[in-house]
């Protein structure tokens, strides 16, 4: 059965990376090989009732994700609508693309560590869409941020899913975590931005020209409530958790609740044409692209549920040993598979009786897991978002962003080692 279902990962994997070529979309492809992985899964089961309960805890996990998603997308897309990112980018004078590129990549760096990855790309990637017109170029700054969300996620207990995980976990502690994971994660941010803008040259035209015209139509004061409004509302997200306990996704839909109740108390006495309000954008939100997301999750549920990632995490533990090395593999291997279950599954090998908190092998764990997912366009949350929101091609990020991820994320391993 194992040997079926890795295959059938690989040919499903396989058509989501030649997207272009066999001209199918990688949503189908990833929810066909979601069923298919998880149908193989129960026919060779001798417990059916068993995999059935594990598919419905996993559905269970991954919908929080996807309601998160769609709780983000679609409070994005209102800041949008009302030209609330005009607040930001009538600040960005600049019209070199080096410095801008440096700028937004310092921003989302931090803004991850308050946020996390997936949120700041989304509005990052947002911001750059309205800022730039030419499609190179804006490719080059959104793979330079999903670099730059993943590694300031990997410094802070709330950036990072798997970081979180290993908090929560109590694998290591908030200010240990910042103080040892800060100078590595910046180091594998800087250096790829630094090699990423030598590639970028010259001035660039904004993309502003149909944004004027709204002007008329949205108030400032309206542009600029819904965008105070709708950034606290995603900063509230990690408090709420904190305070509550409850998942992100809880924080995400009372956010969106608050922003749907004041858009509809904004706009009530508009025209019908005039309104923006949730009931509207909602339908604009990228589907295809959380459906894309659904069905990754779910093909590799099937691939941890058969206990195919704990094997794998266990081989290498007894054939590498070194557990610098380990850690640094499970940050490739989470580039290709969902570093949250390989996460998980050292979580489960190494007890903390003889790992203890904030013992070095958990805080490298942290970086390389939310670090590695940069190497590929699928190995993290933010960039199969930016691939869904900017259509970016699995080659081109391959061909373009993973060799300069691959160093950064080198880079900031080899800081941590050398400070230890």
């Amino acid at each position: 059965m194992n040997s079926i279902l890795i295959i059938a990962f690989i040919i499903g994997y396989t058509f989501i990376a030649f997207e272009n070529k066999v001209h199918i979309n990688k949503a189908a492809t990833a929810l066909f090989t979601g069923v298919i992985c998880w149908t193989i899964y129960v026919l060779f089961s001798n417990n059916t009732e068993h995999v059935i309960l594990q598919l419905g805890e996993h559905v269970g996990s991954i919908s929080q994700i996807l309601f998160f998603l769609i709780g983000a997308m679609t409070i994005v897309e209102l800041i949008d609508s009302h030209d609330g990112f005009d607040v930001i980018t009538k600040q960005i004078t600049t019209h070199n693309k080096r410095k801008l590129l440096l700028i937004l990549s310092f921003i989302t760096f931090f803004l991850s560590a308050v946020l996390d990855n997936l949120t700041t790309t989304i509005v990052m990637v947002t911001l750059i869409r309205k800022l730039l017109n030419e499609k190179n170029d804006r490719l080059l700054f959104v793979g330079m941020i999903v670099i730059a969300a993943n590694s300031g996620g990997a410094w802070s207990p709330i950036g990072d899913v798997t970081t979180t995980m290993l908090w929560i976990g109590g694998q290591i502690t908030t200010v240990n975590i910042v103080l040892k994971l800060f100078v590595p994660s910046f180091v594998s941010m800087i250096v790829p931005l630094v090699l990423i803008s030598l590639m970028i040259k010259g001035q660039f035209e904004r993309k502003n020209k149909e944004n004027d015209k709204k002007d008329s139509i949205i108030p400032k004061f309206e542009k600029n409530f819904i965008f105070f409004l709708g950034v606290s509302v995603l900063i509230f997200v990690p408090v709420f958790k904190t305070i509550t306990h409850l998942p992100p996704f809880m924080g995400i839909l009372i956010g969106l609740s608050v922003l749907w109740i004041v858009t509809e108390l904004l706009h009530k006495k508009k025209e019908h044409e005039q309104k923006i309000t949730v009931a509207k954008i909602i339908r604009r939100i990228d589907m295809p692209s959380i459906l894309f997301f659904l069905g990754i999750l779910v093909a590799v549920a099937a691939l941890e549920s058969t206990g195919l990632l704990r094997s794998l995490a266990t081989s290498m533990s007894e054939s590498i040993g070194n557990l610098k090395v380990i850690s640094i593999s499970l940050g490739f291997l989470s580039a290709i598979i969902d570093n949250v279950p390989l996460v998980a599954a050292t979580m489960g090998m190494y007890d903390l009786q003889i790992f203890p908190a904030d013992h070095y092998f958990w805080e490298f764990i942290a970086y390389c897991a939310g670090t590695g997912g940069s190497l590929l366009i699928i190995g993290s949350a933010a960039g199969v978002a930016a691939m869904g929101i900017e259509k970016i091609d699995f080659f081109w990020y391959l061909k373009k962003i993973s060799i300069w991820a691959f160093i950064g994320y080198l880079a900031g391993a080899a800081v941590y080692i050398l400070f230890l």
